[in-house]
């Protein structure tokens, strides 16, 4: 087959959008085809006629220079290979670039609401990646005129960006430990300065391992991974994901090491990790339930754990920072995170929270060097 190019192009619409979507003929008939199993059932689930149908799979296999459809009389039509193919590579795509298209929508939606009324906040968010947050940004958009410029990240980078003044607010997750907890510690201890940094309740979701059905009894806890010889599909180091990881690891005793795959190249989102286990090309990976069951997957729950916001004490004041307070204290977002699997509303949801009071753990004192060798001032008695 000769060198096809692709392009990309939007449309602004009456009807906003939400989440990643990214629509395409090609892979809407693709995917309509797989689950109907005959042109007749596609044509009417899409709402066109039988000949509309036809002749579009006739043109895409004319445009790719291959077939795209295996029919045999008498029994379901089936996709070729090639096509297949093409379905989980658009599929595993998209969703690696998920957080990156929905920064891309948000961010022209904004410029153009901003042209017409001239009346939102515009708040800088570097947050761990998350599949609530895309929800509490049109929350904040549709109800109390904010716009976020929610950009993901690991959740160390995301601290490392209100470090160092890139953003306003960061996200982050940690499991509700009251012991030790080395790996979290010297990870984030260092970019968080209790009295100069506030905690903002967010919501509680659960972590876990997600697995292809056929494989969920070889796993039943992080016990089981080693010996079971699933490849495994890790987080990217500094992601919270990757951290919570490292940690029950540590407290359950088990050298990473043992398991296949460990090491092996990461992804960076819970869908990314949810498509390439859906795909066969890894066998397990961890994430969120919302992530599993948007791909099919059984789900081994590992953890509950706290996601919040933080920001530096003076910035609580700002109007920007005051209205995500608003949309977090919103019913909606209460019934918004009740949709999701995996997830519960923070009963602290838009609270200015301290941060030695809600991470336990915490021994700041201890840390002093660190601390200020990361953020560069500094009084450790400062009141929290």
């Amino acid at each position: 087959m000769s060198q096809r190019g692709v392009r990309l192009q939007y449309s602004f619409e009456p009807a906003g959008q939400g989440g990643a979507q990214i629509d395409n003929p090609l892979f809407d008939l693709l995917s309509a085809l797989r689950a109907h199993g005959s042109i007749r059932h596609t044509a009417a689930a899409r709402g066109m006629s039988y000949r509309h149908t036809w002749g579009a799979i006739k043109r895409w296999e004319e445009v790719l220079g291959e077939p795209l459809v295996h029919w045999v009389q008498g029994q379901r039509a089936r996709l070729t290979p090639f096509a297949e193919r093409l379905l989980w590579a658009e599929t595993q795509a998209r969703t690696r670039l998920t957080p990156h298209i929905e920064a891309l929508r948000a961010e022209l939606e904004r410029v153009l609401s901003d042209a017409l009324d001239g009346q939102q906040q515009v708040l800088t968010v570097w947050a761990s990646h998350d599949l609530a947050l895309p929800q509490l940004r049109e929350l904040a958009r549709d109800r109390h005129r904010l716009h976020m410029d929610l950009r993901f990240a690991g959740s160390v980078d995301a601290l490392q960006a209100l470090a160092q003044g890139r953003c306003l607010v960061a996200g982050f997750h940690v499991p509700p430990l009251t012991g030790a907890a080395p790996h979290f510690a010297r990870a984030l201890k260092p970019l968080l300065r209790p009295g100069q940094h506030k905690l903002i309740g967010c919501f509680q979701r659960t972590q876990g391992l997600m697995l292809r059905k056929a494989d969920a009894a070889r796993v039943r806890t992080l016990h089981d991974l080693p010996a079971s010889g699933l490849r495994f599909i890790n987080r990217q180091p500094g992601s919270g994901t990757r951290l919570l990881m490292d940690h029950l690891l540590h407290t359950a005793g088990i050298d990473p090491a043992r398991i296949t795959g460990w090491h092996a190249d990461p992804e960076e989102s819970h869908v990314a990790v949810a498509a390439t286990v859906a795909s066969g090309s890894a066998d397990c990976g961890p994430g969120l339930q919302a992530a599993a069951e948007q791909f099919g997957l059984a789900f081994q729950p590992l953890t509950a754990e706290d996601y919040f916001l933080v920001c530096l004490k003076d910035a609580l004041k700002q109007p920007a920072v005051l209205r995500l307070c608003a949309a977090l204290q919103a019913p909606d977002w209460e019934r918004n995170l009740g949709v999701l699997p995996g997830y519960e509303p923070s009963v602290q949801a838009g609270e200015v929270l301290s941060l030695t009071r809600a991470l336990p753990w915490w021994h700041y004192r201890a840390t002093k060097a660190a601390a200020s060798k990361a953020l560069g001032t500094v009084d450790d008695n400062a009141a929290v």
